[in-house]
């Protein structure tokens, strides 16, 4: 047996842990537990900032009822959102300038003097700002944000913690009323634009090679969307194509291929009694079927809609039931009309135009020699054309409107009333139909040289 080995093994252990008890060390190895701490704080304190601000707000629903802890805990402290974006921005800061603080005393220790180089002070700064960085900013805030429930469930005790104790010291709320006092003094640069005055904004907007007009009508349709009820635009009750239950098969195909509609309500009795829809796909393996085939069996479930429901609701129902009609009802639980998923892509995109619609070129009836009826809707260089005038008879006043519904709010500078009357030059335009956002139909009589200035 070497003893003299053995000696030197106890001796130099000995040395060792007489080394690692000594003050110095213990000083060192203390402060550098203190450093990690705080740098684990920070990290967790970042990444429950993503975690927490990144939860949608089906999460949030999900959340609010569960049984785990954290996850009540995470919602409870979002529903006071200044406040705990100031205990993070406190805690945070406060555990960052911990972590240099120390860091700064133990570079004094080291090097023994309050004086230090400029190149020390550089490598310092240097290796502090990277290690808070990397370790207290970049990788939890990756993690935190790949997994945010995983993250809080480890970290939401620090927060929540952090969130009373500012919060009874009075820092948290202190800075949150700084903040509003701030924001309400300060005025924000820009301009205040109220949703009613885009619909104008957006005329103004030039048309080029990159605007079209039919693009600022789909922008208009859109700004417009959130605001439109049912009963504006749906078909009115005395326009629907729709079939009474008692009726024989063959006149049921005779008044499908009139109607020209893929979709046909079915009611008994009366119109104010809608049974459901009949899809005329449903039809198609039928057809050959006699006079007595029972077709009430292939009747969809009607959907009933209330005429004050705004469109973009009705949308997303019709999505999310997979239908494309809803029966509109009136306050009795009436029928009042019908309303179709075409009717509100429409309000965005403008009128659609399927292979079973007939286009007609020009929308125009003669009365006399001097009268005509015009819909609104009939483009300006067919009305020119019908009239027998220049094609840019109406171009100081037209503005960009195409249609002479477009020309008439031009002329009128607003939407016209029902039976309104205007004069341009020779002609005298009087509002004979209108709905509640278009103008239908108007009476155009060609004014006689003696009656213009009267």
């Amino acid at each position: 047996m070497d003893t003299g080995t053995d000696s030197e093994s106890f001796a130099l252990l000995f040395i060792l842990l007489t080394e690692l008890s000594t003050p110095q060390f213990l000083f060192y190895a203390a402060n550098a537990v203190i450093l990690t701490i705080l740098l684990m704080l920070s990290a967790a304190i970042s990444g429950s900032e993503i975690a927490l601000f990144s939860l949608s707000a089906e999460d949030c629903e999900r959340y609010r009822a569960s049984q785990t802890w954290s996850e009540r805990t995470s919602i409870r402290l979002l529903d006071q959102p200044k406040l705990l974006l100031a205990t993070i921005l406190i805690f945070n800061n406060f555990v960052n300038v911990s972590f240099v603080t120390i860091s700064t005393y133990l570079a004094w220790d080291i090097f023994q003097t309050k004086n230090l180089s400029w190149e020390i002070v550089l490598g310092l700064t240097l290796v502090v700002t990277l290690v808070i960085l990397f370790f207290g900013e970049l990788l939890p805030k990756v993690y935190a944000n790949q997994r945010g429930m995983n993250f809080l469930r480890l970290s939401i005790h620090i927060i929540n913690f952090g969130f009373y104790t500012f919060r009874m010291m009075g820092i948290s709320p202190l800075l949150v009323s700084t903040s509003n006092l701030v924001e309400r003094r300060v005025k924000r640069k820009g301009y205040k634009i109220h949703i009613d005055e885009l619909p104008d904004m957006i005329d103004e907007i030039p048309i080029d090679d990159n605007t079209s007009a039919k693009d600022k009508e789909i922008l208009k349709g859109i700004v417009n969307f959130s605001n439109i009820m049912v009963k504006e635009i749906m078909t009115s009750r005395v326009n629907v194509s729709a079939i009474e239950v008692t009726t024989p098969f063959n006149e049921v195909i005779e008044e499908i291929r009139k109607s020209g509609y893929s979709r046909v309500p079915v009611y008994q009795d009366s119109l104010d009694k809608i049974e459901g829809v009949l899809y005329i796909k449903d039809l198609l393996p039928h057809l050959n079927a006699g006079a007595d085939f029972e077709w009430t069996q292939l009747i969809r479930p009607r959907y009933f809609v209330p005429g004050n429901k705004k469109i973009d609701k009705l949308l997303r129902e019709f999505q999310a039931k997979h239908v494309h009609m809803a029966i509109v009802v009136d306050e009795y639980g009436g029928t009042a009309g019908l309303i179709t998923m075409e009717d509100i892509m429409e309000e965005i995109v403008g009128e659609i135009n399927d292979e079973y619609d007939e286009i007609v070129p020009m929308y125009h009836t003669k009365i006399d020699e001097n009268t005509y009826l015009f819909e609104g809707k009939i483009d300006i260089y067919d009305f020119c054309r019908v009239l027998d005038v220049d094609d840019d008879y109406f171009e100081d006043v037209k503005g960009e409107s195409k249609s002479l519904a477009g020309l008439l709010l031009e002329l009128f500078s607003r939407f016209p009333k029902l039976n309104e009357t205007i004069q341009y030059e020779k002609f005298h335009f009087t509002i004979v139909s209108t709905s509640a956002k278009k103008i239908k139909v108007i009476k155009v009589k060609i004014l006689e040289e003696s009656k213009m200035n009267e």
